[in-house]
Parts: structure tokens; sequence; C-alpha cells
């Protein structure tokens, strides 16, 4: 089904699984993404201080020094239900999926150990989970996943050198099943506009996160996304987001 071509946050928050179903994407304001992880939306303000320490990406092959990252790989059980943080490992995509910074072992400091104690940051991640595996039974005729393989990546871009690059790989696809991009913070920017095109056509639709914890859902092999660069707007200019991602089958290795 071709993507529409108008945002319809409503419809997207009243049945986000069944919107990733019919279009390859969908847009959670901070309430709706709230009632998904079973939590209140103030719960999330508590996950926010763990982007002010994050150390600075040193595997960017642009030469830039505007993004700050960690990462964490978790796997999400069904029956019975867990969600369990494994032993630290490489980030990995092959050049197919990231041709500027793929085909190599990216190890990134990892998440602080806080986060993964905080109230909101399980229930956040589960509910994300039972939502995708409801998406993908209803793309693979009522067979939903036993497991999620989960990369979370806690991203910070700012602006001390005039610009960041959210995506500096351009629209890309992550090659996993589902996508989530969460939106922690945006102080004092210009730009980063979100952009989601069909994988296998011409069709799209271009906006801007803005409130606080909304969320992106995507369905990586439907549709290929990306956001522009960011300017400062004032002092200490940044964007923060989370990102996960949620495979089948194992995480992503080299070959």
């Amino acid at each position: 089904m071709p993507l529409p071509l108008t945002l319809d946050p409503a419809l997207d928050a009243a049945d986000p699984a069944r919107r990733l179903h019919e279009q390859g994407f969908a847009l959670l304001p901070r309430q709706a993404l709230a009632s998904v992880a079973g939590c209140a939306p103030q719960d999330f303000d508590a996950l926010a201080p763990y982007w002010e320490r994050l150390p600075p990406d040193a595997y960017l092959r642009d030469g830039g020094r505007y993004r700050f990252r960690r990462h964490a790989s978790l796997v999400q059980e069904f029956e019975p239900p867990a969600l369990t943080l494994v032993p630290h490992r490489a980030h990995w995509q092959p050049t197919t999926y990231n041709a500027l910074h793929g085909g190599i072992e990216r190890w990134f400091e990892p998440v602080e150990p806080g986060l993964h104690t905080q109230p909101a940051w399980n229930p956040l991640l589960q509910g994300l989970g039972r939502l995708f595996a409801d998406a993908s039974a209803r793309r693979n005729g009522g067979r939903a996943p036993e497991r999620w393989f989960i990369e979370a990546h806690t991203f910070r871009i700012d602006t001390r050198e005039g610009v960041g690059r959210p995506t500096p790989e351009g629209a890309h696809r992550d090659g996993v099943d589902y996508v989530a991009v969460l939106l922690v913070d945006r102080h004092r920017v210009r730009g980063g506009e979100t952009r989601v095109f069909e994988a296998d056509g011409p069709r799209g639709l271009r906006f801007t996160l803005a409130e606080h914890w909304s969320a992106l859902l995507l369905d990586d092999a439907r549709v290929i996304h990306e956001t522009t660069p960011i300017q400062p707007d004032g002092d200490d200019a940044h964007r923060d987001t989370l990102v996960l991602t949620f495979r089948q089958g194992g995480f992503q290795d080299p070959q």
C-alpha cells in the first residue's frame, strides 16, 4: 500500500501496530508512548539525565565531532516474559545498509548501568517489543516472533562546530525488523527534519519530531529514513534521541 501523504497521529496512537502494518510507520505522541509502556508520561523524565554523560563517537568517518553515544544489547523473551541485558558487544552493520560506517565493529561505551534500573526503562522496551510483535504477526499470518534481539543507542548530536548530522549516512535502512526513534530532548536547534520514504518507491513524508518522548516507529523492510542536519539557535544547542532496533534471529554480526 502506498504511503499516505499526510500524518494522522490520532490514528497512529489508537492502533500503532495496525498503522505499521498498513503503511510501514507510525508516529506516537508522548502520551501514546507512555500507554505502550504502561507508565505515566512523567516517568520518562528520569531517563533524560543519562544523555548528559555520553562519550564522543570515535568512529565517524566524515571527520566530525558532533555525535556522542552509548550502546547496549538485550534479548526480549515472550514466554515467559523477560528482558535480559547481554554481555557488551560491538555494533556492526553490513555496508549494504550503512555505506559510511558499515563493515566495521564499532565498540561504543556501554549504556550506564543506572539507566537499566530506571522504572520506565524495561517497560518501555518491552512495551515496544510487544507492539512490534503484534505488527509482525499481522504481516506473517498470525505468527509472532519468539524473541527480539534489541540494540539500544543513546545519541546526542551537538552543534559546537556549527552543524550536527543525526544521520551522516543519509537515507537508510538498519537491517533489522523494526526501529523506534524516540526524541529525548531538542534544545535550541534549527533543522532536524525527519524524512520517511518508501523503500521501493518515491513517495514519502517530512515532519519534525518536537515533543519530548514522542516516537517514530518504522517497519525497516518497507521504509527508509533520515534526519536532516541541525544548526544552533542559541547556546548548548543539541538534539538527544534514543534509537531502539528489534530483530529476529539474532544480532547483526560480521559474516
